[in-house]
């Protein structure tokens, strides 16, 4: 698995070591003090490293759609199982441009651009390109998750100007062979690798309600922070319900308090991340996405959508950060 290759350098949060050398015995240490401890120390360690009224707005388009080979037990998008969803081509560039400035003028600052593939073929790698350097050009900042890829294709999409490249790992190193079985978690790292090769930003985190254990939750978190150098951003997805796949039958949706836990754990292994409340944000009430805000979380998605599933719409998050004194922007 993913060696230990101890402290960053000399960076530190809130006089704690970036480190990249975690046990899941001390992820479980960090988790479990009272709740009031917990909060404390992790929003010291957001304080130290970003601004706590700011929250980083993204915005998130499916820019092809279902049809994908893998068998992902979570995914609607899966050809696997039978959710109705229908496959569809690549957009055409025009159309994710003006869906790019779209998204701009609501307030987004990152367009993230996700396609249903295993890996993408060259040509379309072509037509990627093309639209990161054209979305890159309204002044955003720009992500795609293709699935997985060659050192030769990350390093054109870094010509291209890609800032962020997502890749989750989705799961604990123990649980991931449950719940997908056509790539390894090891070609999942092996991908975060080459991106970062290539110079390019790196978006990884995972998806919690599936039916793991806390321990598995935490193994993610200590996986993800062991890393050679911590995710630029985290993104924490609760499972959106969707009937037909594996996980529908083992799911469970996470206790509210033991969510804002693990976002305050994460902010405390990875200081220096923004870690994104994702998927699964209609499921959260005002008062749950406050609490996570405050133990660290610095980034949402915007937009009435996410690929195949729904968000909280515009209006509700803009009442939301009003609300709670957070103006959006880069964190």
């Amino acid at each position: 698995m993913v060696a230990v290759v101890g402290v960053e350098g000399n960076d530190r949060g809130n006089g704690v070591p970036v480190r990249s050398d975690w046990e899941r015995a001390e992820a479980g240490a960090l988790y479990g003090p009272p709740f009031a401890d917990l909060m404390f120390q992790a929003q010291c360690i957001h304080r130290d490293n970003f601004d706590p009224n700011r929250v980083e707005t993204a915005s998130l388009l499916s820019i092809k759609t279902g049809g994908c080979p893998e068998d992902c037990g979570y995914c609607a998008q899966s050809a696997h199982y039978d959710t109705s969803l229908k496959a569809t081509r690549l957009m055409d560039r025009a159309d994710v441009v003006a869906t790019a400035q779209r998204a701009k003028d609501a307030g987004a600052t990152r367009f993230c651009m996700a396609a249903a593939w295993r890996g993408p073929k060259d040509r379309d790698l072509d037509q990627i390109c093309d639209m990161v350097t054209a979305v890159k050009g309204l002044g955003m900042e720009t992500c795609v998750t293709l699935g997985m890829l060659t050192p030769k294709q990350a390093a054109r999409l870094s010509e291209a100007g890609l800032d962020f490249y997502n890749h989750n790992v989705d799961t604990s190193p123990e649980f991931y062979d449950k719940i997908i079985t056509t790539r390894t978690l090891q070609d999942r790292v092996d991908t975060l690798a080459h991106v970062r090769d290539a110079g390019i930003k790196v978006c990884s985190g995972g998806i919690i309600g599936m039916g793991e254990r806390l321990e598995d939750r935490l193994g993610m978190l200590v996986l993800l922070a062991n890393l050679p150098s911590h995710p630029q951003s985290v993104p924490i997805n609760l499972w959106n319900e969707v009937t037909g796949v594996l996980v529908y039958d083992t799911a469970e949706r996470p206790n509210p308090i033991a969510l804002v836990r693990l976002i305050a754990t994460a902010r405390i292994m990875m200081p220096k991340s923004v870690v994104r409340l994702s998927a699964g944000r209609q499921y959260m009430t005002d008062e749950l996405q406050a609490l996570c805000f405050l133990a660290g979380a610095n980034s949402i998605f915007i937009g009435d959508v996410l690929l195949t599933t729904k968000n909280p719409q515009r209006d509700r998050d803009a009442s939301l950060l009003h609300r709670l004194g957070i103006t959006s922007g880069l964190a």
